[in-house]
């Protein structure tokens, strides 16, 4: 074994995706492997079977599996079918009978790479880098395509859902509704006088307001509830499983908790902020747009009776 990779201290694996799986049923190939994978700086685990490495999968965190394809009972394929159908586990499949097995079949069984027998040490690392660097990335790929997906579906400022994801969701809770013929209501909130804090104190002082808003509405809302801004000063709330009645009790909850909490624009400043609900239950067969437009007309209804109110309108 070449001296310079004994002395590889793996610095650039620590605390990463570090841990490796060994599978081979020769007791030299797999002690000798395990011992070089363990001084380039990884943490190594051996199996001498697939049946063995599925144990040690069950109990073990690993990263990457190096298996050989000939093994007692189950093959190294057939490991790697295993393996990918359920972990989130690179392999590397070796074999020593090129004529065989074939890369296509490897790849297609879901292995990130393919080697042959008798293996060269420093080949097998420098394949091992490259699966663990090529699995960084699509990780770091995952995170960000996630990132960008939440953006596209939140308000940047209260970072409740936005009126785009609004019209998603609701069409899935009104199709859910109409299956299995389940309560479903909506809540349609403007805020009181928006425009005049605005002008009075500014459009800071304003959004700060609209964030409070956000959060007070999301702690009067249970786990299968959902909060949106509507747009301006507008929030919508969707109710699965709730009757209009039980959605009118919802939305005095969330109208007295705002109510409660005074805002303070400046040091001498204490201002009470209010809003006007409209409260509406699904009719079966209707079209979403009219379900909307109906809750819209309850908070115009709330408005026209002083603000500050909770107007449910069932038809």
């Amino acid at each position: 074994m070449p001296a310079a990779l004994v002395q590889d201290n793996g610095s650039n694996n620590q605390n990463l995706d570090n841990r490796i799986l060994i599978v081979d049923d020769d007791d030299a190939i797999r002690d000798s492997m395990q011992e070089f994978i363990e001084r380039s700086g990884f943490t190594a685990f051996s199996a001498g079977s697939a049946e063995e490495a599925m144990e040690l999968l069950a109990k073990e965190e690993i990263h990457v599996t190096i298996t050989d394809i000939i093994l007692p009972g189950r093959d190294g394929l057939e490991l790697t079918d295993y393996i990918k159908s359920g972990y989130d586990i690179d392999v590397i499949v070796m074999t020593g009978y090129s004529g065989d097995y074939s890369y296509e079949e490897a790849i297609n069984k879901g292995a990130s790479d393919f080697v042959f027998k008798p293996v060269r040490f420093e080949e097998l690392l420098l394949r091992l880098k490259r699966v663990l660097k090529e699995r960084r990335l699509t990780k770091e790929r995952a995170k960000m395509l996630g990132k960008l997906q939440n953006l596209a579906i939140t308000d940047g400022l209260t970072k409740l859902f936005n009126s785009r994801h609004f019209y998603n969701q609701l069409d899935v809770e009104v199709g859910r509704c109409r299956r299995y013929n389940h309560p479903l209501a909506l809540l349609l909130l403007d805020i009181d006088h928006f425009k005049e804090y605005n002008d009075n104190y500014g459009h800071l002082e304003g959004d700060k307001v609209l964030v409070s808003i956000g959060l007070n509405i999301q702690d009067c809302l249970r786990g299968m509830d959902s909060a949106y801004r509507y747009g301006g000063e507008e929030f919508t709330v969707i109710l699965p499983e709730t009757n209009g009645e039980e959605a009118r009790t919802v939305a005095e909850r969330i109208r007295r908790k705002i109510e409660s909490e005074p805002h303070n624009p400046d040091e001498d400043t204490s201002v009470a902020v209010t809003i006007s609900i409209g409260v509406t239950e699904y009719v079966n067969g209707e079209d979403v747009a009219t379900f909307v437009q109906r809750a819209d007309q309850a908070m115009y209804s709330s408005k026209t009776k002083g603000r500050n109110v909770v107007t449910i309108q069932y038809s």
